[in-house]
C-alpha cells in the first residue's frame, strides 16, 4: 500500500497506457475486437478507484504539493519527471478518472468499426490528460498537453460524423499552432533561469523559488510577451472568444464519448493552465492584461448564448453553450479574488458534470433517430417521459437553478467579479455577465419546448423507446453530483481554498510590489524637479 501511495500519480498516468497495451494484446491473441470495451472498462474503473486515494490525508511538501514525485529525466537539459497535486488540480484529476468510465459505457452500442483502435485512443487520451493536470515540469507539461491532441484527433477523424475530417483537422491546427508559442515561451524561461542563476530549469517549483528570491524577474516587456504566449495557447484550448470557432465543429462531429470528454476535461486544460502558470509565473502581466480577458470573457458569454439560440442542431446548441459557460470561468479567474477564482474552479467541475450529461443525453436520442435536428422532434415528453424528466433536470443545472451545482459556481463568480479591483467599475462587467444567465434560460428552455412538448408531429418519434437500465446507470452519477454539488459545495471548496488563496496572495503581492516601485520612481522623479 505504501508503494501505491508513494507512486500514486505515476500509477494513475501509466495505468491507462498499460490498459491500451492490454487491449491491443487482447485483440492480437483472442481476435475478439468487440470485447475491447470490457477490457477498457476494467482499466478506467480501476483508475477511478485508485484516484479516490488522493482524497486521503497525505504529507504536503515544502512546495505545497501532495503525492509529489521528482525524478531526473533528461539530465543534459535539467528536465525532471516532476508530478504533484494540490487543491487546484486534485478535483480535475478525479473529474478525469470519474468521467472516463461513463464515456466508455456511452459507446457500448455506438462504435460500429475498429473497436480496438477506438478504445486504445480513449485510454491513451486519459493518460495524457492526467499528465497535464499533475505535471510540475514545464517541458513534461507541454509534452502531455500536446499528446492529448493526437487521440482526440483520431477519435473525431475516424469515428465522427459526416464532416469529421474537417472538424478534426481544424481542432488539431488551432490547438497545435497555439501551443507552439507556449513552447517558445517555455524555452525562453529556461534560458532566463540559466542567465539568472547559472543553471537552466523547466521545473515550475524551481522557477517560482527563483522569482521569490528575486533572482528571476519576469516583469515588463519580457514578462508580458511570455504571459501572452502562454495565455494564447490556453485561450485557444478553453476556448475563449474569438478563438472558439473550432469547438462547435469538434463537438458536433465527435462521437458521444469524444464530446463528453472534450466538454468535461479537455477544455479545462486551458483554464487550469491559466491559473497554474500564467497567474503565478507572470502576476504583473496578468494584472496588466486582465481588462482584455474580462472583456473577451463577457463577449464570449453573451455571444455564445445568442448564437446558441439560433442553432437548428441540439448538439451544436450545447456546444455553443460551452463557449458561454467557459466565459464565466475566465471571468471568475481574472477577478483575482478568492470568491471569483473559487467560483471559476467550481464552474470547471460543474461544466464537466452538466454539459457532459447534456452531450450524453443528446447521444442517447441520436442512437435512436440518427438525427439531431430540433425540427425532427416535438412531443417527446409523451413518448419518453423518463428521458424528458432527466433532460429538463440537467437543463436546469446548466442554467444555474438554485440548489443545483451550476448556481454555486456562477454566484461565486459574479460575487468575486463585483468585488474585483482588476478593472474599474467591476459592477458593470458583472451586470453584463449576468445577462448570460438570462440568455442561457432562453436558449435552453426554448429548445426544451420545441423538442419535448406539443404534439408528436413526426411518425418516426411515436415508437421511440425510453431510457434503458444501462443509460439510466450512466446518467445517475451525474444527476447525483448536480444535486450534491448544489446543496453541499463545502468539501470541494474547502479542498481548493488553500491553493486559490496562495495564488491570490501571489497575484496581489507581486502586482502590489510593482505598483509601489513605479510610484516610488515617480515620486523620485518629481522631487528631482
Amino acid at each position: 500500500m505504501d508503494f501505491i501511495t508513494e507512486n500514486l500519480l505515476t500509477i494513475l498516468i501509466l495505468l491507462p497506457a498499460f490498459g491500451a497495451i492490454s487491449v491491443l494484446g487482447h485483440q492480437m491473441f483472442w481476435k475478439k475486437d468487440e470485447q475491447a470495451k470490457w477490457v477498457t472498462l476494467f482499466w478506467v474503473i480501476l483508475n477511478f478507484v485508485l484516484s479516490l486515494l488522493l482524497l486521503g490525508s497525505h504529507a504536503v511538501s515544502a512546495s505545497g504539493f501532495s503525492f509529489e514525485k521528482n525524478i531526473p529525466w533528461i539530465k543534459a537539459i535539467n528536465t525532471n519527471y516532476h508530478v504533484g497535486v494540490d487543491g487546484l488540480s486534485i478535483w480535475l484529476v478525479i473529474l478525469t478518472t470519474f468521467i472516463m468510465p461513463i464515456a466508455v459505457l456511452s459507446t457500448w452500442h455506438a462504435v460500429e468499426k475498429r473497436h480496438t483502435a477506438f478504445y486504445v485512443f480513449l485510454l491513451l487520451l486519459e493518460s495524457a490528460m492526467l499528465g497535464v493536470f499533475t505535471s510540475l515540469d514545464l517541458l513534461v507539461f507541454y509534452l502531455f498537453f500536446e499528446a492529448s491532441l493526437v487521440p482526440m484527433f483520431f477519435l473525431i477523424g475516424i469515428w465522427g460524423g459526416e464532416n469529421r475530417i474537417y472538424a478534426a483537422v481544424k481542432f488539431f491546427i488551432f490547438t497545435a499552432l497555439g501551443s507552439l508559442l507556449m513552447l517558445v515561451a517555455i524555452i525562453a524561461l529556461y534560458y532566463l533561469q540559466a542567465s539568472a542563476t547559472g543553471v537552466g530549469s523547466f521545473d515550475y517549483v524551481v522557477l517560482l523559488n527563483s522569482m521569490q528570491a528575486g533572482k528571476l524577474v519576469l516583469a515588463g516587456g519580457t514578462g508580458a510577451l511570455l504571459f501572452l504566449a502562454f495565455a494564447l495557447a490556453f485561450s485557444i484550448k478553453v476556448p475563449l472568444f474569438p478563438f472558439h470557432t473550432w469547438l462547435p465543429d469538434a463537438h458536433t462531429e465527435a462521437p458521444t464519448a469524444g464530446s463528453v470528454i472534450l466538454a468535461a476535461v479537455l477544455l479545462k486544460m486551458g483554464t487550469y493552465g491559466i491559473m497554474r502558470f500564467c497567474f503565478t509565473l507572470f502576476p504583473e502581466a496578468s494584472h496588466e492584461w486582465a481588462w482584455l480577458f474580462i472583456i473577451l470573457a463577457i463577449i464570449g458569454i453573451i455571444y455564445g448564448a445568442l448564437v446558441a439560440m439560433v442553432q437548428p442542431d441540439i448538439k451544436r446548441l450545447v456546444a455553443y453553450s460551452s463557449v458561454a459557460h467557459m466565459g464565466f470561468v475566465v471571468l471568475g479567474m481574472f477577478s483575482f479574488t478568492e470568491y471569483g477564482m473559487q467560483g471559476a474552479l467550481y464552474q470547471m467541475l460543474n461544466h464537466g458534470v452538466s454539459t457532459g450529461a447534456l452531450f450524453l443525453l443528446v447521444g442517447f436520442i441520436y442512437e435512436r433517430r440518427h438525427t439531431r435536428a430540433i425540427t425532427e422532434y416535438g412531443g417527446l415528453a409523451s413518448v419518453m417521459p423518463v428521458y424528458t424528466a432527466i433532460f429538463i433536470f440537467t437543463t436546469m443545472s446548466s442554467i444555474g437553478l438554485p440548489f443545483l451545482n451550476g448556481f454555486v459556481g456562477e454566484f461565486l463568480t459574479m460575487v468575486g467579479m463585483w468585488q474585483s479591483t482588476a478593472v474599474s467599475h467591476p459592477w458593470v462587467a458583472t451586470m453584463f455577465a449576468g445577462t448570460g444567465v438570462i440568455f442561457a434560460a432562453v436558449y435552453l428552455l426554448w429548445m426544451v419546448q420545441r423538442v419535448f412538448f406539443g404534439k408528436v408531429t413526426n411518425p418516426k418519434n411515436k415508437k421511440l423507446s425510453d431510457l434503458n437500465w444501462r443509460e439510466l446507470g450512466l446518467i445517475a452519477p451525474l444527476l447525483f453530483l448536480m444535486i450534491f454539488m448544489g446543496v453541499y459545495p463545502s468539501p470541494f471548496l474547502n479542498r481548493s481554498k488553500e491553493s486559490v488563496v496562495a495564488i491570490e496572495e501571489r497575484l496581489n503581492k507581486r502586482a502590489g510590489g510593482t505598483i509601489e516601485k513605479v510610484e516610488a520612481k515617480t515620486q523620485t522623479h518629481e522631487s528631482g524637479h
